[in-house]
C-alpha cells in the first residue's frame, strides 16, 4: 500500500481518550415544564381561593378545633378503628387459613364469608345491624335492642366487613412466599411452628404490610359512616355542632383536617414499617 493509499485513511480516535468521548447533550422537554407551570398556576390559586374565602370561616373552625365535644368524637373514631383492624385482622387470618386449607368444607365457609361480606355495602351492614331486633327481638333471654347498642353495632358491623378484606390480605401474603423456602424449612427439620414464625410470617410480611396499611387508613376514614346510626365519632360530633350553630362548612373543615392529620401520621408510620420488612430486598430504600 503506497504512502499517498495510507494518508487518505482517517484516524482511528482513542476510546480511552477523554477529548474524543460524545458530549451527550440532555433532551430539552418544554412541554413537560410548561405542564408543571400550568399545574402550579392552578394549584395557586385554588390555595388561594381557600385561604382568602370568608365563607370557610377559618376562624370558627381554630375555635372548634380542639373543642371537648370534637375530641371526644375524635378519641371514640381512633378507639373504634384500632378495635376494628385488631378483631378484624385476628378473624380475618382465621379465614385465610380456612382458605388455604385441604379441607374443602372449611375452604368453602372461607370462601362463602369473603364472598358476603363484600358483596353487601358497609352502610346496608350497618343498617341491617342496627335493625337486628326486627328479625330477632330477644337473644338468650335479652332484649336485642338492650344487647346491642348504636357503637356495639358499629364494632361488629365493621369487624366482620373488615374481615374480610382482611382475610384477602393475609391469603395474599402467604401465597407469595415461594414454596421452596417451606420445603426447604421442612428438609431441615423445622416444625410447623418454627416454619411459620421463622419461614413464612417475615417473607409473608413484606407482601402483607403495605396493603394492610391502605386498609388501616381506610378503616379510620370508613367509621365516619357509623355516624349514620348516631355514634357520636368525629363526622357525628362535628354534625351535632352545626346543626346547633348552622356554621356547616367550619365544622366540615374541622373533621377533615383532623382526619387530613391522623391518615398522614399513619401513613407515615407504614413507610417505616414497610422499610423495616423490606430491609436485604433490591426494593428496600
Amino acid at each position: 500500500m503506497s504512502s499517498d493509499t495510507l494518508a487518505k485513511v482517517p484516524a482511528v480516535s482513542d476510546p480511552s481518550d477523554p477529548g474524543d468521548a460524545p458530549r451527550i447533550v440532555p433532551q430539552r422537554r418544554y412541554g413537560q415544564w410548561a405542564a408543571a407551570a400550568v399545574v402550579l398556576v392552578l394549584l395557586g390559586a385554588a390555595v388561594d381561593s381557600v385561604v382568602r374565602n370568608e365563607a370557610f370561616r377559618w376562624d370558627v373552625v381554630a375555635d372548634s378545633f380542639t373543642s371537648d365535644s370534637i375530641l371526644r368524637g375524635l378519641w371514640l373514631t381512633l378507639w373504634l378503628t384500632a378495635v376494628v383492624m385488631v378483631l378484624g385482622f385476628a378473624l380475618g387470618t382465621l379465614l385465610a387459613a380456612f382458605r388455604l386449607s385441604a379441607n374443602p368444607v372449611l375452604r368453602a365457609v372461607g370462601w362463602g364469608y369473603v364472598w358476603l361480606f363484600r358483596s353487601i355495602p358497609i352502610l346496608v351492614q350497618l343498617l341491617l345491624w342496627f335493625n337486628i331486633g326486627a328479625l330477632y327481638p330477644r337473644v338468650f333471654g335479652v332484649r336485642t335492642v338492650d344487647l346491642l347498642g348504636p357503637v356495639a353495632v358499629a364494632v361488629i358491623g365493621l369487624t366482620l366487613h373488615e374481615a374480610a378484606y382482611a382475610a384477602e390480605v393475609v391469603r395474599g401474603g402467604i401465597l407469595s412466599v415461594e414454596r421452596g423456602q417451606i420445603e426447604a424449612a421442612q428438609a431441615l427439620g423445622l416444625g410447623r411452628r418454627r416454619r411459620w414464625w421463622r419461614i413464612v410470617l417475615p417473607q409473608a410480611m413484606r407482601a402483607i404490610v403495605p396493603p394492610a396499611g391502605n386498609l388501616l387508613i381506610g378503616t379510620l376514614k370508613g367509621t365516619s359512616i357509623v355516624s349514620v346510626i348516631a355514634v357520636n365519632d368525629l363526622l357525628f360530633s362535628a354534625q351535632l355542632i352545626y346543626h346547633r350553630t348552622y356554621q356547616v362548612i367550619p365544622l366540615l373543615m374541622v373533621a377533615t383536617l383532623w382526619y387530613a392529620i391522623i391518615t398522614s401520621l399513619l401513613g407515615i408510620g407504614q413507610h417505616y414499617v414497610e422499610k423495616r420488612y423490606a430491609r436485604g430486598t433490591e426494593n428496600a430504600r
